[in-house]
């Protein structure tokens, strides 16, 4: 039986606790600041205040040194200060902070020293200093083609344009043509990346939603949607952002079918990109950190051991570099992905229990990143750690975080509800569980029955845990052996692969065949993997 448990009260407690804590903006503001940016706002408030004692200094203290938001214990914080002033104040620091992180961050950003030029052509601009202005916005949308923001250019014309019809400004001959030559050549191409970067997002949506496809209908719809979706000339692309996002939308599309070799094939396409154009490595760093990423799980999927090994090392060279370090998104990103990896390449190897090794940093980075870790990332976490508790043999503590997953109200990831329910169907059965064994079986064959997931691999899953209870010790190594030959008759079928995605079923019935850890079992299949493609 089960040392230990986390309730449903206990785990939709914890999560309240957590919404609560970071209930109130201004709260979540100031606590995601660091040291250099609190030391930046208290310097930036007392030069543009000449006042040390600012009530919305006082009020940034208070909020800094609360552990969560409480507006009674705030208000007994700032004596002098009434409940119905506290809400003007709060929307003033708000806007000092901001305005002090856009001084902090405006040289680390492309985006905001275009915007802070536009800002600056349209101050002159109303100050009738015409020609200021153009120079300004001619040098600004330089800038922006120089790094492919073509998203600015449409402002800056805009405005060159309301100059140029209010006033003479003779600045050059033949300005309008160019200026509307340039408008349509501008319009055509945000309208194409627009596009694009929309059916990536869908596609990306849908995986998030669902998970892999379930079966043919499944994989037609997405196939039908994506040709559907496609520009006529998707092939002859040139430009960054146009490919960049032609290339996830694929990446999506392949992993969705589990089709892992175009998956590798259109992750690795994604990278090359950055590789043609290193600027734009600094540009757009989340997608080439995104890109490491999906490269890395499809080195995982294909079971490409070299060179994951070798795209882990890059990756992790590159998230000590300080754009990754100073940076709170990219570092986070980069935790989380990397991480992820780590406990992929336990899972390659079979080293569960080395894998364990990772839990404590893991959790203390998780306490860390609370604020700014989204609900899927945690939900991907809890279930890589659960299969590595389960790997282990450490039922109870897998029972733990599967019940976290379990317990979420999150209307994501319909797969990973499903396979965390049939995880934990088989840790109980592990644990010896009988009588908790025919009533999960039930609840948990109608819950995937009701999602539409079940493949035959879960069906012959489920009439072997309802058997085994009711056999000899002798005849339950039989039962396992004709379960292990049918599970292995679907190990290349397509529609299947997701169960093997999620679950190494025939690694864990090999196991219990065998008389052998999952994790040797696992090993012993890495090792002849390895001598086969790369020698002794």
């Amino acid at each position: 039986m089960r040392s230990k448990t986390l309730t449903g009260l206990d785990i939709h407690g914890y999560f309240i606790i957590m919404a609560n804590r970071f209930s109130d903006i201004l709260f979540q503001l100031v606590h995601s600041l660091e040291k250099a940016e609190k030391r930046h706002f208290k310097l930036y408030i007392k030069r543009s205040s000449g006042k040390e004692d600012l009530k919305i200094v006082k009020l940034f203290d208070a909020l800094d040194k609360l552990t969560e938001y409480d507006e009674k214990l705030l208000l007994k914080k700032l004596p002098g200060i009434e409940k119905p002033q506290l809400s003007n104040l709060k929307t003033h620091l708000y806007k000092e902070v901001l305005a002090s992180l856009r001084l902090l961050k405006s040289t680390d950003s492309i985006d905001l020293q275009l915007n802070e030029q536009f800002d600056y052509a349209h101050i002159l601009y109303k100050k009738g200093l015409f020609l200021q202005s153009l120079k300004i916005l001619e040098r600004a949308k330089e800038t922006a083609k120089f790094h492919q923001k073509v998203n600015f250019l449409p402002h800056a014309i805009a405005l060159e344009k309301r100059i140029e019809m209010l006033h003479i400004t003779h600045s050059i001959q033949d300005r309008a043509e160019q200026l509307a030559l340039e408008a349509n050549e501008v319009s055509r191409h945000i309208d194409l990346v627009a596009r694009l970067s929309n059916l990536a997002l869908q596609m990306y949506g849908w995986y998030i939603k669902n998970g892999h496809s379930r079966n043919a209908k499944d994989e037609q719809d997405v196939k039908k949607f994506m040709k559907a979706n496609l520009p006529a000339d998707a092939g002859e692309l040139t430009g960054f952002y146009e490919r960049l996002y032609l290339y996830q939308a694929y990446t999506w599309y392949a992993f969705i079918c589990q089709n892992f070799l175009m998956y590798y094939r259109y992750s690795q396409k994604w990278l090359d990109l950055f590789t043609e154009q290193p600027l734009m490595v600094r540009v757009e760093t989340g997608h080439y950190v995104k890109g490491m990423h999906n490269l890395l799980n499809a080195h995982f999927d294909l079971r490409n051991f070299q060179k994951f090994e070798i795209t882990l090392r890059q990756f992790e060279a590159f998230a000590q570099t300080d754009r990754v370090r100073q940076h709170d998104n990219f570092r986070i990103q980069a935790f989380i992905y990397i991480t992820t990896a780590k406990i992929n390449q336990h899972f390659m190897l079979g080293t569960f229990k080395e894998g364990l090794l990772l839990v404590p940093g893991i959790e203390e980075k998780l306490k860390e990143y609370e604020l700014f870790i989204d609900a899927h990332r945690i939900l991907v976490l809890n279930y890589k750690i659960a299969t590595l508790y389960f790997g282990s043999g450490d039922y109870d503590t897998c029972i733990d975080y599967l019940q976290r997953i379990i317990n979420d109200n999150v209307l994501m990831r319909n797969d990973l509800q499903c396979y965390s329910r049939l995880l934990h169907l088989m840790a109980h059965y592990e644990l010896g569980n009988h009588e908790l064994i025919e009533p999960l079986t039930k609840s948990v064959y109608r819950f995937m029955a009701k999602k539409e997931t079940l493949t035959m691999v879960e069906k012959e899953m489920f009439v072997f845990l309802r058997n085994s209870f009711h056999v000899s010790r002798h005849t339950v190594k039989e039962e396992l052996q004709n379960f292990l030959d049918k599970t292995k008759k679907f190990e290349k079928n397509r529609f299947e692969t997701r169960a093997f995605a999620y679950l190494d079923i025939i690694s864990w019935v090999e196991s219990k065949v065998y008389k052998k850890t999952m994790g040797e079992i696992i090993h012993q299949k890495f090792l002849q993997t390895k001598k086969r493609h790369y020698g002794n």
